[in-house]
């Protein structure tokens, strides 16, 4: 929303509001009661507004919010689409090893890091499937 349609939006309300004024007057109710009543429109008229943004916010559907997400996700498909083209660039065993460096980084920042073996390769875990019985 732009500057221009927020005073756009003012000076319908005022004009919502001079609009009831004359349309109460024409029902019968005199200056001060017109006026009274006018002002229990407009007074709605806002509530009913800012209600209408709370609910918008509670609900994550603003306007910032909904282009972030589509900035989001175009950034993210370009990226990973940037991501994939360099990785299919490199050699199998640049591959592999960046492959091993980012399994390496994931498991010392998770809580259940991998601990060396007798030989010192973090790769070389244990895990159920592999480990053999000691004899």
């Amino acid at each position: 929303m732009t500057r221009g349609h927020v005073l756009l939006i003012g000076l319908g309300v005022f004009a919502l509001g001079g609009l009831a004024l004359v349309a109460l007057q024409g029902l019968g109710l005199e200056g001060p009661s017109a006026g009274i009543g006018a002002e229990a429109l407009l007074v709605l008229v806002v509530l009913v507004w800012i209600g209408s943004y709370g609910w918008r916010v509670t609900q994550g559907d603003m306007t910032f919010m909904q282009m972030r997400r589509r900035y989001r996700q175009r950034y993210d498909s370009a990226t990973d689409a940037e991501l994939q083209r360099r990785f299919e660039a490199l050699s199998e065993t640049e591959q592999q090893a960046l492959l091993d460096a980012v399994g390496q980084q994931d498991a010392d920042a998770g809580p259940a890091a991998e601990t060396p073996s007798a030989d010192g390769n973090p790769a070389a875990e244990a895990s159920p499937s592999t480990t053999t019985p000691a004899r």
